[in-house]
């Protein structure tokens, strides 16, 4: 057989991925008899492109789906993408005005929407065939997405049971607004920064011209829209005030100072402006006292015509310039402080958002918590790890309304329709929303009066009904009946607010289910500094190439091997070369076990295994393997599975019974062992291969088929083939133990040879002094093993043995080896050499010794260069004294 002498995965990740589709292997059958395993997949916005986070995130998912299809469950993951509002129509009104100069108002917005649906069906399925080549064994036939029609059916259902339940409103609030985007953002979409800025502290004249009162603000635009100066009633100082007018500077507005205990008296002044139109405080301060509401800033974060002539027609932050320029020459501005302050910004664009008095529709979210919060505490969903069910609850009992209405184009539009006299009815269509204003309102109203609300919904809320309306909700479906609720859903934490939480809440409110028994909450992926990745670093490497480079197991098995359970990852060339040398080494044995093992013709059965120590230690560590595996792919532990993997298929089955077999795979006289060896290497390896499918799904698929060809192998493919089961009566503690001890041996051996460069074409003489008669009857017993790979030709071993003259030695538990170095090395000279170490290395010593000896050193260099010092100090110590035993042992 031709098998090609690189590892190239370009050649066969294509292949088996067109076998596994065509042969339906991603799609589950519904039985009845069996528990389903379910994930969900976060739908990737479809402006979306690979990076390094979907690696993480699809590749944890896909090794779960791909060992629980292993293990005989009907497995189902759910793909799909999401429209992203808001990035979307930014993305296509970009173009528009780049290609044509023109917005989206010159064009309209049905074709707005049109040209958004074109560059959907033809850019938006970049990231699913990104996802394909990284193995994502999704069932494609179900992909959905969030405004595809199904979906549409959704959203309107959920949106009209909500607004009769009275759960959905409409009403004047004061949301985030994002003058860039031009839309209400919902609280979960704003970031919040840290930044420095400044507290303007301003002086209002009394209305009577007995003085002032100042106020403090960092937003002293606002000032134009404020209609009242409050104070706490319990403030002594203000108590003749409260009543009082004062003329509002610049629009010479009269407003009152009221009293209200909301106001601190230890901040500032202890007199605080009040903007009902533009701040959440103050708008609560004005229902309370039934204060105006003035917009002094337009969607556009323009000043409007409320703020006055003098600055109508500004930016905000233009207008903030001048207007404390006027208010300095007016002698009006009592002092400017430095403030850091929390400053919101959009999750989109990163515009400073500005709280906005606006009409917004809203769900009232407190009923809908109830239930979700008591899933989570009574255990039947569980968070992984356990710490973020804290930030849940957290943020679940203090839940505020959620804003779902943005003033944007693509999405799902509100299904509410206004009558002439803006009475509102909300339908699934224009003829419903028709024939319920006639009962409702005006019988003889037409279809032309009605108008459909402009606004659409915030793209979370068709987000938030993934896990039942990719299954066919709101019609009764075997599916949701079946794989509902799922078993896993693997996220971010950035995204518990605006998906996890809202997912649980609308499952539990139209499904009476919960959407997943548990979440798996992972890190970011970071580069080796520990910094966020992303383009202007330029540490943000394309996954795309990575795979066309070195292949998608190599990449899976890195992002794997490295993330620890619910921690951050860091990426690096260095972990990338873990993944893509470890794939080479695999390939490396495989192609030699075939090269060797097709020329031997026949295969016994088990019962005719000539079985010897190797043998059985393979067999026994394999079981443990499995044993050890099949738990942490469990629990969720996958970096565990990953590094038990590469220990055993590159330390135990590669480093040490490959090598061992091979002696037997070239006696061509002994065909009962050359039979033996090869039926091991084969079983070995086949289930190798299936325990490590999951994480990397090319290379098994290929090697696995292969083997077929020479094993008894039932199964047509490894991605449905039975996950191994361990049979503990292989598993041999005895067998272990002795294995292990003629490793040692063998090691201490390799070692010895090393510290005095031994050739290793040279045999050597060895000389073991062991505990007692089974250990000489062991390590005679296993000689060959000792000829093999320490390159040994005399072994004496005895209880009783003295130590050799002119010898190296090394103690492996409780037995001694000692090697004889006369006529081996040339023994004058290689006394002058580790002369010259011991030297060098006193030398070296003395001078760290100087600098830890000295207080001037330890009290002020930083505390890492002290650790790392002291490190090399236990690291040449460590040399020092083996150099002195090794030139002890020679004299």
């Amino acid at each position: 057989m031709e098998i090609n002498k690189q590892y190239e995965p370009q050649k066969i990740e294509k292949k088996w991925y067109k076998f596994w589709e065509e042969n339906g292997f991603f799609s589950p059958q519904i039985d009845k008899n069996k528990q389903p395993y379910t994930i969900l997949m976060p739908p990737p916005n479809i402006t979306g492109i690979l990076h390094m986070g979907h690696v993480l995130n699809n590749t944890l998912q896909d090794v779960m789906i791909r060992y629980k299809r292993m293990t005989g469950l009907p497995t189902l993951w759910i793909p799909g993408t999401d429209h992203a509002g808001i990035a979307t129509q930014n993305i296509v009104e970009k173009e528009l005005y780049q290609k044509e100069g023109k917005t989206r108002h010159d064009i309209g917005r049905e074709e707005l929407i049109k040209r958004i649906w074109q560059w959907k069906e033809e850019k938006g399925n970049r990231i699913i065939e990104q996802l394909k080549q990284l193995g994502a064994s999704c069932d494609w036939s179900r992909q959905r997405f969030t405004m595809d029609e199904g979906l549409s059916e959704a959203v309107k259902e959920v949106f009209i049971q909500l607004y009769e339940k009275g759960l959905i409103y409409k009403g004047k609030r004061i949301i985030n607004w994002c003058p860039r985007c031009v839309t209400a953002l919902a609280n979960d979409e704003v970031e919040y920064m840290e930044e420095s800025g400044h507290l303007w502290n301003m002086k209002y004249p009394l209305k009577d011209g007995s003085g002032f009162v100042t106020v403090a603000t960092t937003r002293p635009e606002t000032m134009l829209g404020d209609t009242a100066v409050a104070v706490n009633p319990n403030d002594q100082r203000y108590q003749k005030l409260i009543g009082k007018k004062v003329i509002l500077p610049f629009v010479e507005r009269e407003i009152p100072i009221i009293a209200d205990e909301y106001v601190d008296m230890e901040f500032g002044s202890g007199c605080v402006k009040i903007t009902p139109a533009h701040d959440p405080n103050d708008f609560e301060i004005g229902q309370r006292h039934d204060l105006e509401q003035i917009l002094v800033i337009d969607e556009n974060g323009v000043m409007n015509e409320n703020a006055g002539s003098m600055f109508q027609g500004m930016d905000r932050f233009e207008c903030r310039k001048k207007l404390i320029k006027e208010l300095e020459d007016r002698k009006l501005l009592a002092g400017i402080e430095e403030h850091q302050h929390s400053v919101g910004h959009c999750y989109r664009c990163d515009t400073a958002i500005e709280p906005y008095l606006s009409d917004q529709w809203f769900v009232s979210m407190k009923p809908l918590a109830k239930r979700a919060i008591d899933v989570v505490k009574d255990g039947q969903v569980k968070f992984q790890p356990q710490r973020w069910v804290k930030v849940y609850l957290h943020w679940m009992e203090n839940v505020r309304d959620w804003c779902i209405s943005r003033q944007i184009w693509w999405g799902h539009r509100i299904p509410a329709y206004y009558t002439p006299q803006n009475q509102i009815v909300v339908a699934k269509n224009k003829q419903e929303a028709l024939q319920k204003a006639r009962q409702k309102y005006d019988e003889n109203l037409q279809l032309e009066e009605l108008r459909q609300d402009k606004d659409v919904l915030d793209t979370w809320f068709s987000s938030w009904l993934w896990p039942f309306s990719t299954m066919g909700w709101p019609q009764d479906t075997e599916e949701q009946e079946y794989f509902l609720p799922t078993n896993l859903l693997v996220t971010a934490p950035g995204i518990i607010y605006l998906w996890v939480a809202r997912m649980i809440m609308s499952t539990l409110e139209f499904k009476d289910k919960i959407p997943f028994e548990t979440v798996l909450l992972h890190g970011m992926v970071l580069d080796e500094q520990g910094r966020k990745m992303s383009k202007s670093l330029g540490n943000s490497p394309d996954p795309i190439h990575i795979i066309e480079e070195v292949g998608a197991d190599a990449l899976r098995f890195s992002m794997i091997f490295n993330t620890p359970k619910g921690e951050d990852s860091y990426y690096s060339e260095k972990i990338l070369e873990n993944g893509r040398n470890f794939a080479n080494k695999i390939w490396n044995a495989f192609r030699f076990m075939m090269m060797n093992i097709e020329k031997i013709e026949g295969l016994p059965k088990p019962h005719e295994l000539k079985l010897e120590l190797a043998d059985k230690w393979i067999y026994s560590r394999l079981q443990q393997v499995i044993a050890n595996v099949t738990h942490y792919y469990e629990k969720l532990r996958l970096n565990d599975a990953a590094a038990a993997l590469q220990e055993f298929i590159w330390n135990e089955f590669c480093a040490w019974y490959l090598e061992l077999a091979k002696e037997r795979i070239y006696d061509d006289s002994n065909r009962e062992g050359q039979l033996t060896a090869k039926y091991i290497l084969l079983d070995v390896l086949q289930n190798s291969m299936r325990l490590l499918h999951p994480i990397m799904p090319f290379i098994t698929e290929e090697i696995f088929q292969v083997i077929k060809q020479y094993f008894p192998i039932a199964e047509d493919a490894i991605i449905v083939a039975k996950f191994p089961k361990a049979d503990n009566k292989l598993i041999d503690k005895q067998t272990d133990a002795d294995m292990q001890l003629i490793q040692e041996a063998i090691s201490a051996i390799r070692n010895l040879r090393k510290q005095v460069n031994i050739s290793p074409a040279v045999q050597v003489q060895t000389i073991i002094k062991v505990e007692n008669n089974e250990q000489v009857a062991l390590l005679n017993s296993y000689q060959n093993y000792f000829d093999k790979l320490a390159k040994t030709n005399d072994m004496q071993i005895a209880v009783q043995m003295q130590r050799p003259a002119k010898s190296i030695a090394a103690v492996v538990q409780n037995i001694e080896i000692y090697l004889p170095l006369s006529g081996v090395v040339d023994l004058e000279e290689e006394k002058n050499k580790l002369g010259k170490q011991q030297t060098q290395l006193e030398k070296e010593l003395q001078k760290i010794n100087g600098k830890l000896n000295n207080n001037k050193f330890l009290n002020n260099a930083p505390a890492n260069i002290v650790t790392k010092e002291k490190a090399k100090q236990d690291e040449v110590e460590t040399k020092l004294n083996k150099v002195k035993k090794i030139l002890a042992g020679l004299e």
